[in-house]
């Protein structure tokens, strides 16, 4: 027997096996299959399935709270700031130069027409008149004279002439005489208070120095500026409520509306008379007139439910008996602190007062009255919007204007 080496190997030959050329067969038609398979998509592609056909989706309602207002007769009121005008005011003048001898008033004291408020020296002035009284006399006795010597034929008539022109000119020099001594006591033109005191005994004064000030306030008169498009609606003689910045009320006539407008303002002037007969309102303050010019159907509402629509209108949002939603253009016809009053809304009106920031005109709207507005707030508005926001320039829930408009507040009105 012979031993092989270690470092020879024998390989194994399947040639010669019976099923050696079964595998490759096999093996063959494995790839072939999976290859069809995979080709089957191309040669007969499958049926696309159709989409379920999908309705149109219908967005719930957004709940909003209203409330129900009717139209109610309002006054309507023209309002305007004026000032309070004496109804004289007036500088007194010397009407003669001289030495103030004496002065008889104080600043502030209440004078009745006719009243002494100073006395000029009248040394120079009594002297005056003494002489002019002298010549006058002497005048008068020239002229009797020639008068008798006229009747007994010695005199001509052109002495007599002379002699009553002489008279004249003296009866002329006594006359200015006098005045010149009435002239040296200063007196108050009309009643009034004295507001200004000028003068001291002792100091001279000029023939037409001003001395003092005398301010009648008994009526006073209220002055201010009308527009244009106000002016159909006031007239002389209406009544006027007067609101004095000293918190005083009076009642007061229209006197007088000008008829020429002011080439600077186009406003026309004014003048509303109060009585003022005690005097304790004093000229110069300021004062609100608020003059009735008529009745209009208005709304009673919060300005918190005021709107902007997309181009600066304002309105207010009200639902229809279809349940949309109404943008409605409003005037504001007086304000109060508590509220305001507007007109432009149908005389019975469904207002929306929470949520009309975010519905819009047309839109359809699920309608609750305001009694349930808390649940609202509390859910029931957030859960209908879906995510919706507020449009910009239109008011949101809590009634504040949002974008570039300004919030709008009530002018009160004591």
């Amino acid at each position: 027997m012979n031993e092989t080496p270690s470092d020879e190997r024998q390989t194994l030959d399947f040639e010669s096996d019976a099923g050696s050329g079964r595998s490759k067969f096999v093996a063959g038609g494995i790839a072939v299959l999976i290859a069809l398979w995979m080709g089957s998509g191309y040669v007969m592609p499958s049926e696309e399935e159709a989409p379920a056909e999908v309705g149109p989706i219908t967005p719930s309602a957004v709940t909003v709270a209203v409330r129900g207002s009717a139209a109610e007769e309002v006054a309507q009121v023209f309002v305007v700031e004026g000032q309070a005008l004496p109804d004289r005011d007036t500088q007194v003048r010397a009407e003669a130069g001289g030495e103030i001898a004496e002065v008889l008033v104080t600043k502030g004291d209440e004078l009745a027409g006719g009243d002494l408020i100073a006395r000029i020296s009248t040394t120079a002035r009594e002297s005056d008149l003494a002489r002019a009284q002298e010549e006058l006399n002497r005048a008068q006795r020239e002229y009797d004279n020639a008068e008798a010597l006229l009747d007994r034929g010695v005199s001509t008539v052109d002495r007599v002439s002379e002699a009553r022109a002489t008279l004249a000119a003296a009866r002329s020099a006594v006359t200015s005489a006098e005045e010149a001594l009435r002239n040296t006591e200063i007196r108050a033109p009309f009643a009034g208070r004295l507001e200004e005191l000028d003068i001291s005994a002792g100091e001279f004064v000029s023939v037409g120095e001003d001395i003092a000030r005398l301010v009648d306030n008994t009526p006073l008169t209220i002055r201010v500026q009308i527009p244009q498009q106000s002016l159909k609606d006031i007239e002389v003689g209406e009544t006027a409520d007067v609101f004095f910045i000293t918190d005083v009320e009076a009642q007061g006539v229209v006197k007088f509306v000008s008829s020429s407008a002011s080439a600077e303002t186009r406003t026309f002037a004014a003048e509303i008379e109060v009585a003022n007969a005690d005097g304790a309102i004093p000229a110069g303050i300021s004062a609100r007139v608020r003059i009735p010019t008529g009745t209009t159907k208005a709304h009673f509402v919060s300005p918190a439910i005021l709107s902007l629509d997309t181009d600066g209108t304002l309105g207010v949002k009200t639902v229809d008996g279809e349940n949309r939603v109404v943008f409605n253009e409003i005037a504001i016809v007086r304000a109060q602190t508590d509220g305001i009053w507007i007109a432009g809304l149908p005389d019975q009106a469904e207002i929306i007062t929470i949520g009309q920031g975010f519905v819009n005109h047309g839109e359809v709207v699920d309608p609750q009255p305001e009694n349930g507005a808390e649940d609202i707030r509390e859910g029931r508005l957030a859960a209908g919007l879906s995510g919706r926001a507020a449009p910009e320039g239109t008011e949101t829930g809590n009634g504040q204007i949002t974008g570039n408009a300004e919030t709008v507040q009530a002018e009160p009105i004591e």
